[in-house]
């Protein structure tokens, strides 16, 4: 199981949402090149365009997959096959643009401020990352990997570790002139249990599930959506609160 635009675009109207609340933070006037980093299957980068239509953009993700479906979506945007991680803009842009993608890599203390040095003199850093990891979906998923028959296989596994806004503001405040920082719980109404799963399996379920065959896959989720509908019990109409906190961040260079 890899990265799947179609996977990942079963919830598009609720994951787009973020982006929005984060680009209405970021003045519309003086872009002329935006990039989303980390743009998936354009969901993103068409927000980004809407916002500032002047500019030239461009898409930068590491899925082809995930391109592939960028590219129909929006074939006026030049997208590029590149790992975010050590992307390195050619031309300095007035907006670079993260949105749920900076939280799978390492070393923010160092990432953060290279992004905010490659803008232009006055232009922003727009990030949204999750910040769900002590979630029970994310719990959940940690303490089955560990007990199950697979333990050998993904016990281990955890994503990149992430960091409340004091940190953030220690790693930027010496380097922005603005700094804006907010949390954000969403709580998305879903059909059911099951609708949670597949939430997950495009996300956060990815390096537990990648390393299993499809039968152990197949007996992973089994469990796992048990422990979702104990986890998030039905509403009285049968569906689902999923409360999922984001965390975002504005600053100016």
């Amino acid at each position: 199981m890899s990265w799947s635009a179609q996977q990942y675009s079963l919830f598009e109207r609720q994951r787009t949402r973020p982006v929005h609340d984060l680009l209405a933070a970021v003045p519309h006037d003086g872009i002329e090149l935006a990039v989303d980093l980390g743009c998936g299957p354009g969901n993103s980068t068409a927000v980004l365009q809407a916002h500032a239509p002047q500019a030239r953009v461009i898409g930068i993700d590491s899925s082809a997959d995930m391109l592939r479906a960028a590219r129909e979506r929006l074939p006026q945007v030049a997208f590029q096959l590149a790992d975010i991680q050590h992307w390195q803009a050619e031309s300095a842009p007035q907006l670079i643009l993260a949105n749920a993608s900076l939280q799978w890599l390492p070393d923010h203390a160092q990432l953060y401020p290279r992004l905010l040095a490659q803008l232009a003199p006055g232009g922003w850093l727009a990030i949204q990352t999750p910040d769900n990891l002590q979630e029970p979906a994310h719990r959940l998923a940690r303490e089955l990997a560990a007990e199950g028959p697979w333990a050998a296989q993904i016990g281990q596994v955890r994503h990149a570790e992430r960091h409340d806004a004091q940190t953030y503001y220690d790693i930027l405040g010496g380097h922005a002139s603005e700094l804006d920082i907010w949390r954000t719980t969403y709580f998305h109404v879903l059909e059911n249990a099951a609708a949670v799963v597949e939430w997950f399996k495009s996300t956060a379920l990815l390096p537990f599930l990648q390393p299993l065959d499809a039968e152990q896959q197949a007996a992973f989720l089994e469990r796992y959506q048990a422990a979702i509908a104990e986890a998030y019990p039905a509403q009285a109409d049968g569906r689902v609160l999923l409360p999922f906190p984001r965390l975002f961040l504005v600053a100016r260079r």
